[in-house]
């Protein structure tokens, strides 16, 4: 590790830290172009395909291929719940049902099937599943909750029985070598509008105390590697900030009390609604500064400022430098286990 942090300087540790979006229905991908020139730490392929598996390989090997030489492979994650968000389907690729269907199941079961549809992933060059959602449905909103009520994205409106869902999920996926992210931390169960289309989302309910942390609980105690923080603001924990962009969310809550040491990624902040009012070059220093890890852009043309964001607050500030490198060592360490360091 050190010995790969030692050929990384600070801008490229800095580029480590980036998720760009490489759009599925584009023949040509720009993203490759991010990749060669900027060295971004991942990709997440957005869209739909149907595909199959061995085109999504296909494309999944050109993005590897365009990593610049010795740096680490990429992170390739896709939006794979079930239901209506399942990116890849088409030869190779199972239906998943909906989180609803899979919370109905016994913990084995769902185990089982997670671990086939995580292997699917990783025959198709994913390596990063952003799923299982943990967030626990209000049943006062239901369908009414514009963020994972009315799509069915969530196992349940019962802590237990969402955590059992969640747990099961990161299990299966754990045992097909594909990397959990639990979302959407610290939960959009409890709120109506959607972020990434409204701003100003506000929950009024949840705390740091709430039941509704228990599937996030039960995943960190189950070794999930990566947790996704919602763009949301919890007026009961931090009313001042997006949960992005709030130390008392991610540092104090997430990583303080709840004990997680892995990865902990943002939710879009490159294209949602929610964090539009905040300069795309200082939405990455937010969130890192906050305590965060990768940021995720499905925009590939936020990448750059982004990162030069990033490089320039590292630049004047030690303190911010050394959060960027614990960063980039979390980025690595995931990177490790999935057998992407190249030197």
């Amino acid at each position: 590790m050190d010995e790969v942090v030692g050929h990384l300087d600070m801008r490229a540790l800095a580029a480590q830290l980036l998720v760009v979006g490489s759009p599925l229905a584009d023949p040509v991908d720009p993203t490759l172009a991010a990749v060669r020139r900027l060295g971004v730490g991942g990709v997440i392929l957005t869209g739909r395909s149907a595909a199959g598996v061995r085109v999504v390989a296909d494309r999944s090997a050109a993005l590897q291929g365009s990593v610049p030489n010795g740096r680490p492979g990429l992170l390739v994650s896709v939006d794979q719940e079930g239901g209506q968000v399942q990116t890849l389907s088409g030869p190779g690729f199972g239906t998943i049902p909906s989180a609803v269907v899979q919370g109905g199941w016994a913990a084995d079961r769902l185990t089982g099937a997670a671990e086939r549809w995580g292997s699917q992933l990783r025959a198709a060059g994913i390596n990063v599943d952003l799923a299982p959602v943990s967030d626990v449905l209000s049943p006062r909103l239901g369908a009414r909750n514009l963020s994972v009520g009315i799509s069915d994205r969530t196992f349940g409106t019962a802590p237990d029985d969402v955590a059992s869902g969640v747990v099961a999920f990161v299990d299966g996926l754990d045992r097909a070598r594909v990397a959990a992210t639990v979302k959407h931390f610290p939960g959009l169960g409890q709120v109506a509008p959607n972020t990434d289309t409204s701003r100003d989302v506000r929950d009024t309910v949840t705390t740091s105390d709430s039941m509704s942390l228990e599937p996030f609980r039960r995943a960190i105690a189950a070794g999930v590697p990566a947790v996704m923080v919602s763009s949301a603001i919890y007026a009961r924990i931090d009313g001042a900030a997006p949960a992005a962009f709030s130390r008392a969310v991610i540092t104090d809550l997430l990583r303080d009390r709840l004990g997680f040491t892995g990865l902990v990624v943002s939710d879009d902040l490159g294209r949602a609604v929610a964090v539009a009012g905040v300069a795309v070059n200082q939405r990455s220093v937010r969130f890192v500064a906050a305590g965060g890890d990768v940021v995720l852009t499905v925009d590939p043309r936020a990448a750059a400022p982004m990162i030069d964001g990033l490089s320039r607050r590292a630049a004047g500030d030690p303190a911010f430098a050394a959060t960027v490198v614990a960063a980039a060592r979390r980025v690595l360490a995931v990177k490790q286990r999935l057998g992407l360091l190249r030197c």
